[in-house]
């Protein structure tokens, strides 16, 4: 049980962060803030927070547990803001989508206090953003990937683990590097061509009454382009050297697809798409929860 959570940043993830905690019976009192005052009111309207703070540092006085979920740019001169308010023992996360940044920042940032760190990825979310949007159950069957830094103490690692288990997510520890190769390829990668793909479409003369004719198959496959911008931006650069490494992959399987195409190399298409068809249906199971 913690005595208080100091939530910076009361969007979809912070929110439905407070509010899985609270709905485990994890917290008794949480406190948010948000650059924006409106959101931060919102959020205690919707019974998210308790309490607004008029600062980040004032949002962490006397938490026991601190969570930032601000975009990953903001995150060293988040902590470095908050980092004289921290308790001794205050257990710290970030939720943010890229770990090799976030760790540097945290031991740039934090100091002597780098210990209480553990980085941490919850992949979960929704393409709507917002307080309005967050649900206690956001995190459940869900991985939450954690990267503790060379410096994270191993008992608050283990309360991070056991925080994010009781809320129902299904936790790994590995590296940032390997985290950051990880989700280039899964996640950085697929929101990139997603937001390609849309602009490639859209710019053409009869790109808006093609997008008219769009069915299931073009929904499912653009979903993602919906995607906040800015969070985006920030994902892409953030891990940039991991996301070209993946988009260079890309383009090798791409250019070898259409020259089967061009050269009208059915039997060579044909086993292609069925490499990529059979791998496709080998995840099934791992979306079934």
């Amino acid at each position: 049980m913690f005595q208080q959570l100091g939530l910076i940043g009361c969007g979809l993830i912070g929110g439905s962060f407070a509010l899985a905690l609270r709905q485990a019976g994890l917290v008794r009192r949480v406190i948010g803030y948000s650059k924006s005052p409106s959101t931060t009111e919102r959020a205690r309207q919707l019974g998210v927070i308790d309490t607004e703070a008029p600062s980040a540092l004032q949002a962490v006085a006397g938490a026991d547990l601190v969570v930032l979920a601000v975009p990953v740019a903001a995150t060293e001169s988040t902590l470095s803001a908050i980092r004289h308010g921290l308790g001794e023992q205050t257990l710290l996360m970030d939720v943010g989508s890229t770990k090799g940044d976030v760790v540097q920042a945290g031991l740039r940032a934090l100091q002597h206090q780098a210990g209480n760190f553990v980085p941490a990825h919850p992949i979960a979310g929704k393409e709507v953003a917002g307080i309005e949007h967050a649900e206690g159950s956001l995190f459940v069957g869900r991985h939450v990937i954690l990267t503790p830094t060379e410096r994270s103490r191993a008992e608050q690692v283990q309360r991070a683990i056991e925080v994010w288990s009781r809320i129902g997510a299904r936790v790994l520890t590995m590296d940032a590097a390997t985290h950051d190769a990880a989700l280039a390829a899964v996640s950085h990668l697929p929101h990139l061509l997603a937001f390609a793909f849309m602009q490639s479409v859209a710019q053409q003369p009869d790109g808006a009454r093609w997008l008219e004719l769009a069915g299931p198959g073009f929904r499912d496959f653009s979903r993602i382009a919906a995607g906040d911008p800015t969070v985006w931006r920030d994902i892409l650069l953030a891990n940039r050297e991991e996301v070209l490494r993946q988009s260079r992959a890309f383009r090798e399987a791409l250019v070898s697809f259409e020259a089967q195409i061009a050269a009208g190399d059915a039997t060579g298409l044909g086993d292609a798409i069925g490499r990529a068809s059979r791998a496709r249906a080998a995840l099934k199971p791992a979306f079934s929860h």
